[in-house]
C-alpha cells in the first residue's frame, strides 16, 4: 500500500512539474479535456435544471390528474383530419361526469381565452392571462392565497362578477395584496370585484407565472364566448381519489363520456384522455435524448483532449527515458513504471476536468443571474460524473505511453537518454 502511495505522490510531482516546466504545451494539451468536461457537465446541468423547472411548474398537480379534451397532448395514431372533427368537451359533460363517475375527487372545467387588459382607476396592465375555471380548480391546483378567498360553488355556477388576482397584479394595480380585497377592476368592459390574491410564486423559465394572472368563474366567459368557440380550447380536468386503480378509473371515465355522447360500440373515442403521468414520462424521454445528443457532441472535444493527454505523455516518456533506465537498473519493476505514468496521465486529465467544472460553476452562477427565477443547478452528481470522466480519459490516454515506458530496456534507456 505504501508503495502505491509513493508512486501516486511521485506521479503527482511529475504532473505538477510538467505544468510548471512546459506551461504552453501542457495548457494546449489540457484545453481539449477542459472544453470537453465543460461541455458535458454544462449540458447535463442545463438539462437537469430545465427538467427541474418543468417538473416544478406541474408539481402542484398530482401526476394521476387526467385532462379530457378534443386534442392530444402527445403523439397519437388518430389522423389529423379525424381529430379536427372531434367535438369540444362541454360544460354539460363536465357536470355529468362530476355527478356520475365514482372515485372522483375533484373535477373542473376550464377555458383558455386570449389575454386581456385589466384597469383600476388610472392604472392598467395589458396582456394579462385570464383563467376561466370552476371553483374546484382551487383544490386541483392546490392554490395558496395571500389574502382573501377563492370564489365558491355558488359564485362559479351563477357566473358572479368576482375575480382572484395574482400577487404582481395586486402590487401593480393596488400597491399591495392587502389593499386589493374589495376593489373593482374593469375587464372586458365590465366591473369585477376582487375577492382574493394568490401568494407570490415567482416567474418560471417559460413565463406563465400565476403572479401575473387573473381567475374568474368560467360561466362568465361562457356567456361572452359561447360554447362552440374553438379558440377557447375547453378542457375537463379530473383528479381521481388516491389509492385507486388508475387504468380502471380511466376505462370507466371513457365509458361514461362515450355513453353521454352516444358513441356506438366499435367506434373510436371522439376525445382524448391526457394524463400528467404520461406528460411527465414524455419530459423524461426528451431530457434523456437531449443528454444523449449533448454527450455525443461533447465527446468529440473529449476525444481531442484524450489525444492531447496521450501526446504529452509520449513526450514525457521520451524526456524521462534516462530516468526510467536508472529506476529500472535500481530494481524498479515494470508495474511501478506503468503505474507511475498512468497516475500522471490521470492527474493531468483530472486537473483539466476540474478547470472545466470550475468554469461550469461560474457560468451557472452567471446564468442564474440573467434568467430571473430560473435556477441553473450544478449538482454534486454531475460534478462526480465530470471528475470520473476526466479520470477515465486520463487512464485511456495514458495506457499506451505507460506501457511503452514500462517495456523499455534499462541499458538502452540509459544510453538513449544520455
Amino acid at each position: 500500500m505504501l508503495v502505491y502511495l509513493r508512486v501516486l505522490k511521485e506521479s503527482f510531482g511529475f504532473a505538477v512539474n510538467a505544468l510548471k516546466n512546459n506551461k504552453l504545451r501542457t495548457f494546449l494539451s489540457l484545453v481539449g479535456v477542459t472544453i470537453g468536461i465543460f461541455s458535458i457537465i454544462a449540458v447535463l446541468a442545463a438539462v437537469d435544471s430545465l427538467k427541474r423547472e418543468i417538473e416544478g411548474n406541474i408539481s402542484s398537480l398530482d401526476k394521476s390528474t387526467i385532462i379530457l379534451s378534443h386534442f392530444s397532448f402527445g403523439p397519437t395514431d388518430v389522423p389529423r383530419w379525424k381529430r379536427d372533427q372531434f367535438p369540444m368537451v362541454t360544460y354539460e359533460e363536465y357536470q355529468y361526469l362530476e355527478s356520475n363517475v365514482p372515485n372522483l375527487d375533484y373535477a373542473t372545467y376550464t377555458l383558455n381565452v386570449p389575454n386581456e387588459t385589466v384597469k383600476y382607476g388610472d392604472n392598467q396592465i395589458s396582456d394579462v392571462p385570464i383563467g376561466a375555471v370552476t371553483d374546484t380548480y382551487y383544490y386541483i391546483e392546490a392554490l395558496q392565497l395571500d389574502t382573501g378567498r377563492f370564489f365558491n360553488g355558488a359564485e362559479s355556477n351563477s357566473g358572479s362578477m368576482v375575480v382572484v388576482v395574482g400577487y404582481e397584479i395586486a402590487q401593480k394595480l393596488f400597491g399591495g395584496s392587502q389593499r386589493a380585497i374589495g376593489k373593482e377592476v374593469r375587464i372586458y368592459g365590465r366591473k369585477f370585484n376582487v375577492i382574493g390574491v394568490l401568494e407570490k410564486e415567482g416567474a418560471g423559465l417559460f413565463g406563465g407565472s400565476k403572479d401575473t394572472s387573473i381567475w374568474m368563474p368560467v360561466n362568465i366567459v361562457r356567456r361572452m364566448y359561447g360554447d362552440n368557440n374553438k379558440s377557447t380550447f375547453p378542457q375537463i380536468v379530473i383528479k381521481p381519489e388516491k389509492d385507486i386503480d388508475n387504468e380502471e378509473f380511466i376505462a370507466l371515465l371513457e365509458q361514461k363520456l362515450r355513453l353521454k355522447r352516444g358513441t356506438k360500440p366499435g367506434e373510436v373515442n371522439t376525445f382524448f384522455v391526457n394524463q400528467l403521468q404520461g406528460f411527465a414520462d414524455l419530459i423524461d424521454n426528451i431530457t434523456r435524448q437531449m443528454n444523449f445528443i449533448g454527450l455525443i457532441i461533447s465527446g468529440f472535444s473529449l476525444l481531442v483532449g484524450g489525444f492531447g493527454i496521450a501526446n504529452i505523455m509520449f513526450v514525457s516518456v521520451k524526456e524521462r527515458t534516462n530516468l526510467i533506465g536508472i529506476q529500472k537498473s535500481l530494481g524498479a519493476k515494470n508495474r511501478f513504471i506503468l503505474l507511475q505514468f498512468l497516475f500522471e496521465a490521470v492527474i493531468l486529465a483530472v486537473i483539466g476536468g476540474l478547470i472545466g467544472l470550475v468554469l461550469v460553476f461560474f457560468v451557472s452562477l452567471l446564468a442564474s443571474q440573467f434568467t430571473g427565477d430560473f435556477e441553473f443547478v450544478l449538482s454534486p452528481w454531475n460534478m462526480f460524473i465530470g471528475t470520473a470522466i476526466s479520470a477515465g480519459i486520463g487512464l485511456i490516454s495514458g495506457i499506451l505511453p505507460a506501457i511503452s515506458a514500462s517495456k523499455l530496456d534499462p541499458v538502452e534507456a540509459i544510453r538513449t537518454g544520455m
